[in-house]
């Protein structure tokens, strides 16, 4: 049996691993402000209508309830201004990690096929390529860096994780006709769509963006982050009913099931706006707090405009500050986690408690 593993690099956080021991030592505990894990309680009504869908004895479908459809199609209409989507454009999945790691394969993309995603970014863009033996590739302007005859899936992802970057309306246009004249299927990541602070992100689903039409274009949601169910693994794609009609036979036999409670609490989720503005208000506070004191302490902020986290730099090796801030106490990612081009940045999440994040914010005092 050939080594799959041999084809993708390191685990990341296997070596923050170091990092994490010296910040444990701290006299007032760590504070870990690395992996971005929301910390507060998942709303009470998403939870009601988990226990209320607990006695689930049958298969759920790949597909998901009618009710899992409609409230799917309905938040892409009301929160990203998608018109007229139908079932057929929509397609539940076990958490967007699983689908960004298992895509390419699922496309039947291999050897000689290019996966293109941002210079900085999420790793799994890569682990999915290579996972199916296609060469990953990165960009800067997918339209400039790019060679279309060559690149089957391209990755957009906006906000960005880590930068917290933001994609113009006029931009994603431009990209998405540049993708469509030269057939290049397009996937955004918009899975921090409702986390803007200083920006208003637009999904390529927009009919300003995408003209009112879905053909080659897919985006991914997560309800991870907006409504705390990191837990729950609930998340869906929407867009091209073709593509999503194909993906959706292939995950049929391969029994990708969300499960049943989840999609009930996945309903109740998108069908609830004011939980979503509540928790915005816990990180627009946290985010405030540990912007000053990091600001303060030396730091520059980049970009960081929308997401959960702060793109941070004192000009120096990203691993010195991963280690300067774990004297004190405090766990943050790596730059370089994310790319080369990260190399002199640090990742800070504000998903921390109120209590740690005023901790942190005091050791940086």
């Amino acid at each position: 049996m050939s080594a799959v593993s041999s084809r993708l690099p390191v685990f990341p956080w296997d070596k923050l691993e170091p990092y994490k021991k010296t910040a444990l030592a701290h006299p007032d505990g760590i504070v870990d402000l690395s992996v971005g894990t929301p910390v507060d309680p998942v709303p009470a009504l998403i939870q009601e209508a988990l226990v209320a869908a607990a006695d689930s004895p049958g298969y759920p479908t790949v597909w998901g309830t009618k009710e899992l459809r409609d409230a799917l199609t309905g938040w892409c209409g009301r929160r990203l201004g998608a018109v007229g989507l139908v079932h057929e454009n929509v397609l539940p999945v076990v958490g967007s990690k699983e689908l960004v790691a298992w895509l390419p394969t699922q496309l039947g993309l291999g050897a000689g096929d290019e996966v293109a995603y941002p210079r900085l970014a999420y790793p799994t863009y890569e682990v999915g390529a290579r996972l199916c033996g296609a060469t990953p590739v990165v960009y800067d302007d997918p339209v400039a860096d790019l060679d279309p005859a060559r690149v089957r899936l391209l990755w957009l992802n906006s906000p960005s994780n880590p930068t917290g970057k933001v994609l113009g309306k006029e931009e994603l246009t431009r990209i998405v006709a540049w993708a469509r004249e030269h057939g290049v299927l397009v996937f955004s990541d918009e899975c921090y769509l409702e986390l803007g602070w200083e920006a208003e992100p637009v999904s390529v689903l927009h009919p300003d963006v995408c003209g009112g039409s879905y053909e080659g274009i897919v985006a991914v949601h997560s309800l991870s982050k907006r409504s705390n169910l990191a837990g729950y693994r609930a998340a869906f794609a929407a867009g091209d009913a073709a593509v999503l009609g194909e993906l959706l036979q292939i995950r049929k036999h391969g029994g990708m099931m969300t499960a049943a409670p989840v999609q009930a609490a996945t309903v109740a989720a998108l069908g609830d706006d004011a939980h979503v503005a509540e928790q915005r208000e816990r990180y627009a506070a946290r985010r405030a707090a540990l912007r000053t004191a990091l600001e303060a302490h030396g730091f520059r902020i980049e970009h960081s405009e929308a997401s959960l986290y702060l793109w941070a730099s004192r000009d120096e090796p990203c691993w010195d500050t991963v280690a300067y801030l774990a004297e004190k106490g405090v766990l943050v990612a790596p730059g370089d986690f994310y790319g080369e081009a990260g190399e002199r940045f640090v990742r800070v999440a504000f998903t921390a408690t109120d209590e740690r994040v005023a901790a942190a914010v005091e050791r940086l005092g």
